[in-house]
């Protein structure tokens, strides 16, 4: 079982079946929705939580608590709570039928909402059972008092229970249950209290918490290959374990969330870059064991801000990828955001490519003294219609206003006019309605239109091309500027915006968006991700389960936006990706949007207790910088594009720097050396989601099979793996297959069979592994535990 108040994932509940677990229980759901599922009866469901995996496989009891998860009203026993204790000495403060009266009338009434003659209580809450003995001492009285009352004639008996024994007499009184296959987004606790501001709160920490897990993954993924040595080696012990453990913390729902007070986060994020130490010296050693090289490794960690030491100030520097190309001067903004901390006038681009699970090394040197500049082409707007163009796309802008006016797919022959630009919502104080403000959690506008950041209808642009680039930086006002970049050979254009410090002098808290306009005919339809995997058709103002009464036309639009959100009709699909969790919405047919940034000078009563300003490292308001991809393509070949999109940002490569030495140079070229983990790439839809070291001798494999089914041709067929001869590091002896947290042998897994409304489906038998006959269908995770031998 699981209590979890923010359950409304619809991916993290197939996670859960697949995990083994029997129930979810969730505190928080929509109040419109659990009126009328309290109505219906349906406070208790079958969530069948994948399209792609044949049912039970993903079929998951969800159960919706009463009372969030608090205890019933005047049933608090802790030192934060004011309720009276139970008195039940012979005295004239004895409430003892008072109590028990009250309770049994909260027992009646929420049996009432549910099906079985079984009611589920919960006795605590945050930050409670700072006395358990008072909480105890209480619960104690309660259960024997109201079950004395069955001498009179009573049928309610009380008794300490856990999730786990609720499931089970749910599940032993044989019903059939509702079937829900949507998911539980957005979530409102009131008619103006919509808790989609946190898809966004706190970016610059989303966006650290995910480089942090690709760090995680390259150095599981290096601990593995290259196995004791990683752990031991010249630059001292290595330990995965810390950042292991930190990004778990930073899983919490009060932490990658942006709901926690500001001395929190920077506590999150300390423990994070203490992580990145450790692994930064695995990685190192790993480096060294695989390469046969042992150089004077350097992690330069501040490059958003284009600052790096090494390379500043090194003549010759060595780097795990690497490329032929040119120089781009750093902008304006990228200067003033650095202040300090870098004195780089230029960027180095070249072309790199990397083995799979593997590296390459290039050596880099600086041009001698009698060399000509590398430098790029740079030329001021002008009255002519701008564009930039490689192989696959052309980008068109408005030669007036220096905004995106057209996106062109060059292979297929398609354009689509595109407008992008910048707004921002006027966060709500309160209003007659409610008193409600934007906060960390809350997201609430006081008005549905946003207004331009960028005063007058053009933008300052100049343009900057070189044989490996080509981009347009626009200034939309002196705290808003982006770089529209196509890369030579790559199907989708770059959008780099800078965001910040948002200004708040006028007193008006400002939540930042990003905003596409299109011609698409749309439907009142959208597109996002549900964690980074599944597709959800998302529909404004509507609900699939309910009839909804909207208030709040903005931000009960909204949802969380993982990886991608896309609009699409009959033809074509424009879709933008993502580098960190924001939020995401189609406040009007063929547009989209996405929220980047939000500084707020109220706190929404959630239990933040502060409002949510960053200040940044310089106490002058937080700056952002991050990227969102844009892909125009057809309905029908969209998929094959994302998919693999997606997982290339959100799994990207790292660069590892060392000065002088590396492989030998000669000039005009670059000398390359090379290493990979595998001994063959694996298919396109397949991708190797965890390499980690498990126990002496034995890794923990999974691999997730990336397309649901029926969305692509050839993506969306099943696939099978020869996992006995696919990496060269190590040889695998053994192989078991385990259930997907790897706790459970996978034949060894039972989980409770529930019967949806529609009528039962059988689980499928577990097969027998093959080792070099593995297959995966779609969206479908299978989990190993693989005993190796390494290599000499």
């Amino acid at each position: 079982w699981q209590i979890d108040p923010f359950g409304h994932s619809r991916q993290l509940a197939a996670i859960f079946a697949q995990m083994g677990y029997d129930g979810l229980f969730v505190g928080r759901v929509d109040h419109q929705d659990k009126e009328t599922r309290e109505r219906l009866r349906e406070l208790e469901l079958l969530w069948r939580a994948s399209g792609s995996l044949p049912p039970p496989a993903a079929d998951i009891f969800t159960g919706i608590l009463p009372n969030v998860y608090n205890p019933p009203l005047g049933f608090c026993w802790d030192q934060l709570c004011s309720d009276p204790p139970i008195v039940d000495e012979d005295s004239e403060e004895n409430n003892v039928d008072s109590i028990v009266n009250a309770f049994l009338q909260i027992a009646a009434s929420q049996a009432e909402r549910y099906r079985t003659n079984h009611v589920i209580m919960t006795m605590g809450s945050d930050f409670h059972y700072e006395n358990a003995n008072l909480w105890f001492k209480n619960m104690d009285k309660l259960i024997a008092h109201v079950n004395a009352r069955q001498a009179n004639g009573s049928r309610v008996h009380v008794l300490y229970s856990t999730p786990s024994c609720y499931l089970w007499e749910l599940h032993r009184a044989n019903l059939s249950w509702s079937l829900k296959t949507d998911d539980f987004f957005p979530y409102a606790d009131g008619p103006h209290q919509f808790w989609t501001g946190y898809f966004t709160s706190r970016p610059a920490f989303k966006r650290y918490e995910r480089l942090s897990n690709n760090f995680l993954q390259i150095c599981s993924q290096l601990e593995a290959l290259a196995g004791p040595a990683a752990r031991e080696g010249p630059y001292g012990l290595g330990d995965s374990s810390v950042l292991r453990e930190a990004v778990a913390v930073a899983q919490h729902h009060d932490a990658v969330a942006g709901t926690e007070k500001q001395h929190v986060a920077d506590n999150y994020a300390r423990q994070l870059a203490a992580g990145w130490e450790s692994c930064q010296l695995l990685v190192a050693n790993a480096l060294a064991s695989l390469s046969g090289s042992k150089e004077n490794f350097v992690f330069c960690n501040a490059l958003n801000v284009s600052v790096c030491p090494l390379t500043e100030a090194a003549g010759r520097v060595s780097t795990s990828l690497g490329g032929w190309g040119g120089v781009v001067p750093i902008s304006n903004f990228t200067r003033r955001l650095r202040r300090e901390g870098g004195s780089a006038t230029g960027e180095l681009l070249f072309q790199a490519s990397a083995p799979p699970l593997g590296f390459s090394t290039f050596t880099v040197s600086r041009l001698s003294r009698r060399d000509p500049p590398v430098s790029p082409r740079r030329t001021p707007v002008s009255p002519q219609p701008q564009e930039i163009q490689n192989e696959h796309v052309r980008v068109l802008f408005d030669p007036l206003t220096g905004h995106l006016k057209e996106i062109q797919n060059l292979d297929k022959s398609i354009s689509l006019p595109v407008f992008q630009s910048f707004y921002w919502y006027n966060a709500s104080i309160g209003n007659n309605e409610s008193s409600q403000a934007s906060g960390a959690y809350i997201f609430r506008p006081n008005s549905s239109e946003p207004i331009p950041v960028s005063g007058s209808k053009r933008v300052s642009t100049y343009l900057v091309k070189n044989a490996l680039v080509q981009e347009v930086h626009q200034n939309f006002s002196s705290w808003c500027s982006q770089v529209v970049r196509l890369h030579a050979g790559q199907p989708y254009v770059e959008l780099e915006w800078t965001v910040g410090p948002i200004p708040v002098a006028d007193g008006w808290g400002k939540e930042i968006i990003s905003r596409f306009e299109t011609t698409l005919q749309t439907d009142a339809r959208f597109y996002t991700d549900s964690n980074g995997r599944q597709i959800l058709e998302r529909r404004r103002d509507y609900r699939p389960t309910w009839n909804l009464s909207q208030t709040e036309p903005v931000a009960g639009n909204y949802y969380p936006v993982n990886s991608r959100i896309f609009i699409k009709d009959k033809k074509f699909q424009l879709t933008v990706l993502t580098d960190r969790s924001q939020g995401g919405s189609s406040i009007f047919d063929g547009s989209l949007e996405l929220m980047v940034h939000r500084r707020l000078l109220y706190d929404d009563n959630r239990g933040v207790g502060e409002p949510l300003v960053e200040l940044g490292a310089d106490k002058q308001g937080l700056v952002v910088r991050g990227r969102h991809l844009l892909l125009l393509d057809t309905v029908e070949s969209a998929a094959d594009r994302h998919r693999l999109l997606a997982q290339e940002l959100f799994m990207a490569p790292y660069a590892v720097l060392a000065p002088g030495g590396g492989p030998s140079y000669r000039r005009g070229q670059l000398s390359l050396r090379q290493f990979s983990g595998l001994r063959r790439e694996l298919p396109p839809n397949v991708h190797l989601l965890t390499l980690t070291p498990w126990d002496a001798g034995t890794l923990l494999l999974r691999l997730e099979h990336q397309f649901e089914r029926g969305e692509s041709t050839n993506g969306s067929q099943p696939v099978t793996i020869d996992l006995l001869n696919l990496f060269s590091a190590f040889a695998i002896t053994s192989l078991r297959e385990m259930s997907l947290g790897a706790d459970l042998p996978l034949d060894a897994v039972s989980r409770l069979v529930w019967t949806p409304a529609t009528g039962p489906s059988q689980p499928r038998p577990v097969p027998k592994l093959d080792p070099s006959q593995v297959t995966l269908q779609p969206m479908e995770i299978r989990t190993f535990l693989a005993t190796v031998r390494y290599k000499e």
